[in-house]
């Protein structure tokens, strides 16, 4: 267990699930250190005793991020393009980043990495194989969903190769209230966001571990909480709070709608075929 962790290193610390775990995840004695290309806004309401380090470094930079390493008891791998782009960028920013991270992180010696992966690893899963199970194989919907699966490969292979404990959560929805239909099953809270990740902070010797990141939502079951839950994550959230409001913008939901079909839902669909993408 690694206890008290007094000092994480973010990657992506100024992006919007950074945003969301910074205050989440402070604590007396526990030290920030957040690595971005843009500096993060001031950390407002954290306890008092905790502390922040903002390191201006790109997540494709390993030499700067083992520097920023140096001393860490745990990363949490943020960084990347949040969506779907052109190969040569995904591959550039988020497979590069990940190789980077964790290249990282065996040269400066920190013993676990906590990813942030997505449903978009397995987002061609159909809505007949729900609820998606803990560790499914990979059906990417995206390049954006290749990169995901390509650092969950980094996450295995340096668990088993040098030791590293490995967590790659598969977030859905992470965002501060869900807005859309698919969203009132796929919400992850920012506060339910931070227990996860706190959870995976101080699990004992986890290992390797590929889980799914979502709150308790009434309409959910549509992904596995089994191995999130045995690291200790107890989601408390619902989207049901806001679905009176969302079904009577958008009404009820249709199973044929398209976007339905899958995990993934509109990565899924001809919009973001390659051809789209500019």
């Amino acid at each position: 267990m690694l206890t008290g962790v007094p000092t994480i290193l973010i990657t992506g610390g100024s992006g919007q699930i950074g945003a969301m775990l910074r205050p989440r995840l402070a604590r007396p004695g526990r030290t920030l250190r957040l690595l971005d290309v843009v500096p993060p806004p001031a950390l407002a309401g954290a306890p008092a005793g905790a502390a922040e380090e903002f390191i201006l470094a790109s997540v494709t930079d390993c030499a700067a991020v083992t520097e920023a390493s140096a001393g860490a008891d745990a990363v949490i791998h943020l960084a990347g393009l949040a969506g779907e782009a052109p190969w040569d960028r995904i591959m550039e920013i988020n497979i590069q980043g990940a190789y980077a991270v964790f290249e990282a992180a065996r040269r400066a010696g920190v013993p676990r990495v906590i990813f942030a992966s997505s449903n978009h690893a397995v987002g061609f899963t159909p809505r007949s194989a729900f609820p998606v199970r803990d560790y499914a194989f990979p059906a990417p919907d995206t390049y954006y969903g290749v990169s995901k699966v390509a650092a969950e490969g980094l996450a295995a292979l340096y668990h088993h190769r040098y030791g590293l404990d490995a967590i790659c959560i598969r977030i859905l929805t992470c965002d501060e209230r869900p807005t859309t239909v698919r969203s009132l099953s796929t919400w992850l809270s920012p506060d339910d966001a931070g227990r996860l990740f706190e959870a995976c902070l101080a699990a004992e010797r986890p290992g390797f571990r590929v889980i799914f990141g979502v709150s308790a939502n009434t309409r959910g079951g549509w992904v596995s909480l089994d191995e999130a839950r045995a690291l200790g994550y107890q989601p408390r959230d619902d989207a049901e709070a806001y679905a009176a409001e969302i079904i009577a913008e958008h009404g009820e939901p249709d199973p044929a709608d398209p976007v339905l079909a899958y995990l993934g839902g509109e990565f899924t669909r001809p919009g973001l075929d390659a051809d789209h993408l500019v």
